[in-house]
């Protein structure tokens, strides 16, 4: 990472400013922007998420946001309603509430004498949903956006549900947000109001997973916010990016597939991450190319940012299995269009423990072949499957990718190639057609790819999910018929992926894969028609132009970041545990921050996480996962403290959720509640 000192135009900071929306909450925003605005006004860019500008995302705001000012930009980043400094409680995610604020922040911006009436709107993860999401409402003033790890399938393709499946991240992410939620705001800014603002906070919070299992099925609390609905909706350029290790791999080619407006896609190696800052590498030029984004459509600057391919993707190259990659290697390639015209779905047959060529398909269809179309092979995976997964979405710290999979295979349905005698590269999403029966009215089933070396080790290339009772689509889901043949299409993540000659492509299906999703209420057993069921692969023939050049964006450069000082060291575990006495396994998740402060405000923070998922034997009901976090905000004598602790248990009915919240001053408990709830499980 470059840090850039001298930028065209000199900026100024605004580090505490109040903007009113309808219902008289006032929401705080910092604002930098070019010295120079107070007479010649500039387009202001919004970035709009709940995670504390004066704290917890203030470094990485210090780098983008002087970057982007010092290009000719106002840019502008405020915290949601009940977070930080800005007034009120959160309570969800994605409401109507705060895209109503959005469009109220974005008309105040348009508003001011700095700005020229243009904005734009950037983020990643939560910002990047909200960047988007507001762009379906059409706000007057909102040009383009710029989004990075995001998903337009609120349902379908996020941390909540996979294939109709229940993913542990649900958990994760609801411990996440009950901690984000009931932080104090700081005094030195709002002064007295501090305790009174917190203890509504407090006393309004609820556990999000609760909210998020009383929807089990795609409803219309899904369907709000999810652009997928109507993607007409959205009328302004977007600028998507996200990579092959994030959990958000899909959304990118679905919006360039289905918008249509002026676009671009980018796709690399990375966790959940900025692009420059990317992990695995490598990390590029990002927001030079955000700048000239916002110069193209906020200045309308002719300067090709729409010239070359529509996506631009990292190809990677084969790697041993690691729970981490400080760099992946590979090579640009680009597309003109997508769905690609150089990529073309291939077709293969799954017989005898086989993935057969293609060429080989006519054979298995004729008459002589007959009886291999009805030969049956079974799975009954034991509930440990799964326990080298990695996370649903990779954040890289602590190292959360998947390991080595032939232990998890050992409990799989497994098909393989022969050995390859030539490259294969894949572009987009394979999927696994089935011919299947199970023994229970709730199965699921676990597809993974996975590239295997001349030594035998697989490293997973891509995964899907599927709750068998959504076979008919997802978010609709019907029992099965224990014994009755259905037929079901597993759609894998997205992936650029090669497989060199030497090696063998191997596809497993399992009946479970805890953790990372929640298993059914009973272990199934899954038995697959072979001959009737087929892996189709996303095949770019090696020969296709890359037409990109070798480095199309240069190095990753920004602002410098804050000052900060490491006062406690901090913590990162990834732990897998056996007791071969009373056969309880358990995954140790430790994310623990130590305690930073912030030099320029003069703040400690700390903050652990701690999540524990366990299981006894093949005991499907005795899946427990639990999420529990402390944050700290000290400065002389204010000392703050909220924990928070969220469990989720189930029989083979119903979950079971327990959960406290405690608020500490001066560790003296000032706030106390308790959640034990009880919520049927539908076909889940």
């Amino acid at each position: 990472m470059r840090f850039v000192t001298e930028l065209p135009c000199a900026t100024t900071e605004e580090e505490h400013v109040e903007v009113p929306v309808s219902d008289g909450t006032r929401l705080s925003a910092r604002i930098w922007r070019p010295v120079s605005s107070d007479r010649e006004p500039v387009p202001a860019v919004l970035e709009y998420i709940p995670y504390r500008k004066r704290d917890l995302s203030s470094v990485r705001d210090s780098m983008h946001h002087p970057y982007l000012a010092g290009h000719g930009y106002a840019c502008v980043r405020v915290d949601l309603r009940g977070t930080g400094e800005s007034e009120g409680v959160l309570t969800d995610e994605y409401l109507e509430q705060e895209q109503a604020d959005a469009e109220d922040v974005l008309a105040w911006l348009a508003a001011q004498p700095w700005c020229d009436g243009t904005t734009g709107m950037m983020g990643i993860s939560w910002g990047a949903f909200a960047a988007l999401q507001v762009a379906a409402r059409q706000p007057p003033s909102l040009r383009a956006v710029v989004i990075a790890s995001f998903t337009d399938d609120r349902y379908a393709d996020d941390m909540h549900y996979m294939g109709g499946a229940l993913l542990s991240d649900n958990l994760a992410e609801a411990g996440t947000m009950f901690a984000y939620g009931t932080c104090p705001p700081d005094p030195a800014v709002v002064g007295a109001r501090w305790r009174e603002m917190w203890h509504e906070r407090l006393a309004h919070t609820r556990p999000w997973v609760l909210q998020w299992l009383r929807h089990q099925r795609r409803d219309d609390y899904w369907r709000h916010a999810s652009v997928c609905e109507d993607y007409a909706a959205v009328r302004c350029p977007v600028l998507a990016s996200s990579g092959w290790a994030d959990g958000y791999s899909n959304a990118v080619t679905r919006l360039l597939a289905n918008l249509d407006v002026p676009r671009k896609g980018l796709i690399g190696p990375w966790s959940h991450k900025y692009p420059h800052v990317g992990e695995p590498g490598p990390a590029i030029g990002y927001l030079q190319e955000v700048v000239r984004w916002w110069d193209h459509w906020l200045k309308g600057v002719d300067n090709g940012v729409m010239d070359g391919p529509m996506l631009r993707t990292w190809m990677q190259d084969s790697v041993p299995p690691s729970t981490s990659y400080e760099e992946r290697p590979g090579r640009w390639v680009g597309e003109p269009d997508w769905p690609s015209p150089h990529v073309r779905p291939v077709c293969h047959p799954l017989r005898g423990y086989r993935i057969d060529p293609p060429e080989e398909a006519a054979e298995a269809a004729g008459p002589g072949d007959r009886a291999r179309h009805d030969a049956a092979l079974t799975v009954r995976s034991p509930l440990s499957v799964g326990q080298f997964a990695g996370k649903w979405a990779s954040y890289n710290a602590p190292p959360d990718l998947p390991y080595d999979q032939r232990e998890e295979d050992g409990g799989s349905l497994v098909f393989e190639t022969r050995t390859l005698t030539e490259r294969v590269e894949i572009l987009g999403s394979p999927t696994v057609e089935l011919e299947f029966s199970a023994d229970e009215p709730v199965a699921m089933v676990a597809a993974r790819l996975s590239d295997v070396s001349p030594d035998g080790a697989a490293t997973r290339v891509t995964y899907g999910l599927l709750n068998l009772t959504h076979r008919n689509g997802i978010g609709t889901p019907e029992p099965l018929e224990p014994g009755a043949r259905y037929r079901a299409t597993v759609e894998l993540n997205g992936v650029a992926q090669a497989f060199p000659p030497g090696h063998r492509i191997r596809l497993s299906l399992s009946t479970s894969y805890w953790p990372l999703a929640w298993p059914p209420p009973r272990p199934v057993r899954l038995t697959v028609y072979e001959g009737r069921s087929t892996l189709t692969l996303p095949v770019r023939p090696v020969r296709e132009p890359d037409v990109v050049p070798a480095d199309p964006f240069g190095g990753p450069e920004a602002a410098p970041p804050l000052a900060t000082t490491q006062l406690t060291a901090p913590e990162q575990r990834w732990e897998v545990k056996r007791d071969l006495v009373d056969y309880r396994s358990e995954l140790e998740i430790v994310k623990d921050r130590g305690t930073v402060r912030y030099e320029d405000i003069g703040l400690d923070v700390g903050i652990r996480a701690h999540e524990r998922y366990t299981a006894v034997a093949d005991d499907f009901t005795s899946a427990r996962g639990e999420a529990a976090w402390t944050t700290r905000f000290r400065r002389g004598d204010w000392d703050v403290r909220v924990e928070t602790r969220t469990v989720l248990r189930c029989s083979g009915t119903e979950f079971h959720v327990d959960a406290t919240l405690d608020g500490f001053e001066n560790d003296r408990r000032v706030f106390s509640r308790t959640w034990n709830e009880t919520l049927p499980r539908d076909l889940l």
